[in-house]
C-alpha cells in the first residue's frame, strides 16, 4: 500500500537516505561519499526542516522511497538558509581548499555549503518556485513521481505561484525524459549561463 503526506522531521534519516541513494546521476551514490549525508544537507534537509508543508513523502510497507520538496519562493528562501540553515554546517565541514579538480565528492558538498549557488535572477523572475524530487527504484514506473508531482504543483497554483524550475544531472536520462513529458521545458541560454552542466527546466504555472 502506497502512503502520501506532508514530511516530519522524525523523516529526516530515510530522506537522506534516499538523496544518497539517488544522488549519482538518478543512481546510487553512496560509494562516493564518506560523509552519506552531504547531499540531503543541500538538497532535501533543509526543506523537511524549514518548510514542511512544502513537502509530500511517498512510502510502502518498506517505509519513506521518495519525496518532493521545495519552495514557492526561491529567493526568499535562499535567504532564510544563509539564516537558518549553512552556519552550523559550515561550522561542521571545512571549506576545501587547493585545486576543485583534485576535491573529492564530500569536498565538492562541502564547498556548496560554503558558497551555495544562489539562482540567476532571470529564472527565479520567470520560474519563482523550485523543487527537487527523488524515487527509490522500487516505487518507480508506478506512476508514483506524477502523483508527487501534480500534488505539490496543484498546491502551488492554489498558492498564486506563477512558475516552477528544477535542475537536473545532465547524465540522468531518465529524470531528462520524466521532466521533458510533464510540461517542463529546457531553459537555454541566455537564461541559463553557456557553461553551466546541469540541465534547467522550467514550466509556468
Amino acid at each position: 500500500m502506497q502512503v502520501f503526506r506532508n514530511a516530519r522531521q522524525g523523516d529526516l534519516d530515510q530522506i537522506y537516505g534516499i538523496s544518497l541513494a539517488t544522488g549519482d546521476g538518478g543512481q546510487d551514490a553512496s560509494h562516493l561519499y564518506r560523509d552519506g549525508r552531504l547531499v540531503g544537507h543541500i538538497y532535501s534537509a533543509p526543506y523537511v526542516v524549514l518548510n514542511p508543508e512544502m513537502t509530500l513523502i511517498a512510502g510502502d510497507e518498506l517505509g519513506i522511497a521518495g519525496y518532493i520538496v521545495g519552495t514557492y519562493d526561491t529567493a526568499a528562501f535562499e535567504r532564510r538558509l544563509e539564516r537558518e540553515w549553512w552556519s552550523a554546517l559550515r561550522d561542521q565541514y571545512a571549506d576545501p581548499a587547493g585545486d576543485p579538480s583534485g576535491w573529492t565528492a564530500d569536498e565538492r558538498r562541502s564547498f556548496a555549503i560554503h558558497h551555495p549557488h544562489t539562482m540567476w535572477a532571470e529564472i527565479v523572475e520567470a520560474y519563482p518556485a523550485h523543487i527537487h524530487m527523488n524515487l527509490m527504484p522500487r516505487l518507480q514506473g508506478q506512476g508514483v513521481g506524477s502523483r508527487l508531482l501534480e500534488h505539490w504543483i496543484s498546491e502551488a497554483r492554489q498558492a498564486g505561484v506563477r512558475g516552477v524550475h528544477l535542475g537536473v544531472n545532465a547524465d540522468n536520462q531518465g529524470g531528462l525524459r520524466f521532466w521533458s513529458s510533464r510540461g517542463f521545458e529546457r531553459l537555454l541560454p541566455p537564461l541559463v549561463p553557456e557553461a553551466e552542466t546541469s540541465v534547467w527546466f522550467g514550466r509556468t504555472l
